[in-house]
């Protein structure tokens, strides 16, 4: 099957899945792909491939609800089985700081910092989880994309995410997660989940090791000693340690203890790896990263710090949404829509991907050629594809009589005069009678 075919089935099989307003739908992703940037989004209705009218934007936003199931199972038939699969998390805000009357508006982290010099906003958060193809790059394909609800927090949510994925997919992923996932509660939530899991730290997290053996008196030891990941007294000899060089990042140093547990979990053993940059200031030495590695069959370790860096492809994504894809520009008035318009954002990712083999790089006059495209690449060149592809949405029907200029023949036009209320004159009484 060649890729064009590939491209022209996949939208043949989202479209039987979107369900009411697929035509619209279409014709909306279709606009997206290939307008660089709007100021409002009624503004995409003005694009060529959009043939329907402004209000069908909003209409269609209301009247569909896409499975996330049936569009996720979609894109993991698209994923090929060579390789592990890996698969990354993490959640984003999208701020509504104007929309006083959106139901389920919550206080929501962001990088940049609004009044009172706070990174908190107001809006509503969505998480993510999305697979990383590559070992370098900046593609990110998400396979589900879903707001955090009010009665719900991050950690739940990705932990839910992580087992429908995982039931899903054909053998054992391993997923990289953030700093915010290092903490005994996600731990214990996805201990079911046939997942090999590997997360970053914070650097006050305490740790500890295993217990010493019971001595037969009293009630036998939980936790042994502590680990605290900023005090260096605290800790023990290594299990393990390599050094690497990195042809950007110069010499490393990687160090590995096992079977340490967090307070709360002390079932579940967690392997922690340091990765220590060398650098030749030795006065001001770089912090490190610690992470922790919760899964089977483990990896090297001189290859943990390179599978972390493939997280960051989501924040990647993040951006290329937000500034791209137009995620945040919509003042869309109920959650429902606001659900909507986003699982709209993988659908487009995922064509974007199957594409990318198909375009030739079209840069703007002051951008660089590129042998490697990126997703905001192949958008730019996407134009082309559509013309060739097509599109499975329906041509849409006039409403209401054809006019004249669309049948061929001139429309007769009734002419209605206003009615005139008929009087009846009185009869005038003779001079006889009257006398």
């Amino acid at each position: 099957m060649t890729t064009i075919d590939q491209l022209k089935q996949f939208r043949q099989g989202v479209y039987t899945i979107l369900g009411n307003g697929r035509d619209a739908l279409f014709d909306l992703m279709d606009a997206v792909l290939i307008t660089r940037g709007v100021k409002s989004f009624v503004e995409l209705s003005l694009s060529p491939v959009f043939r329907r009218k402004w209000s069908s934007i909003y209409e269609c936003l209301s009247d569909s609800k896409p499975a996330p199931e049936k569009l996720m199972e979609s894109y993991i038939k698209q994923i090929p089985h060579t390789q592990q699969i890996v698969l990354a998390g993490d959640h984003t805000a999208w701020s509504r700081l104007e929309a006083v009357t959106l139901k389920e508006r919550t206080y929501e982290h962001q990088a940049q910092a609004m009044s009172g010099s706070k990174p908190v906003t107001l809006g509503q958060g969505y998480s993510t989880i999305a697979w990383i193809p590559e070992v370098e790059g900046s593609w990110a394909l998400p396979l589900l994309h879903e707001r955090i609800t009010s009665f719900t927090n991050p950690i739940e949510k990705a932990a839910s995410q992580l087992k429908q994925v995982c039931e899903k997919l054909p053998t054992r992923p391993l997923s990289l997660w953030d700093a915010e996932y290092g903490c005994a509660s996600f731990v214990k939530q996805t201990a079911d989940i046939a997942a090999d899991k590997l997360f970053r730290l914070r650097s006050n997290r305490l740790l500890y090791g295993e217990p010493r053996a019971y001595t037969g008196v009293g009630r036998p030891r939980i936790h042994g000693a502590k680990f605290k990941l900023n005090d260096s007294e605290t800790w023990w000899k290594a299990d393990s340690f390599v050094e690497v060089k990195d042809p950007k990042l110069g010499w490393l140093r990687l160090r590995l203890w096992l079977n340490l547990h967090f307070q709360q979990s002390a079932k579940i053993k967690m392997h922690l790896i340091q990765v220590q940059r060398l650098n030749e200031d030795a006065a001001n030495p770089a912090k490190p990263l610690w992470l922790v590695w919760l899964g089977l069959s483990m990896p090297q370790l001189s290859q943990f710090w390179q599978l972390y860096l493939r997280r960051f492809a989501v924040d990647h994504w993040y951006r290329f949404a937000k500034q791209r894809l137009h995620w945040t520009v919509p003042k869309l008035n109920t959650p429902q829509q606001c659900e909507s318009w986003s699982d709209l954002l993988p659908l487009m990712t995922w064509q974007l991907w199957l594409a990318r083999d198909i375009v030739t790089d079209n840069p703007l006059p002051w951008q660089q050629p590129q042998a490697k495209l990126t997703p905001g690449r192949v958008a730019q060149a996407m134009g082309g594809v559509l013309g060739v592809i097509g599109t499975p949405a329906v041509v849409p029907k006039p409403r209401g009589k054809s006019p004249g200029w669309a049948t061929g023949k001139p429309r007769l036009r009734r002419i209605r005069y206003p009615t005139v209320k008929k009087t009846t004159p009185q009869r005038q009484k003779s001079p006889a009678k009257s006398a």
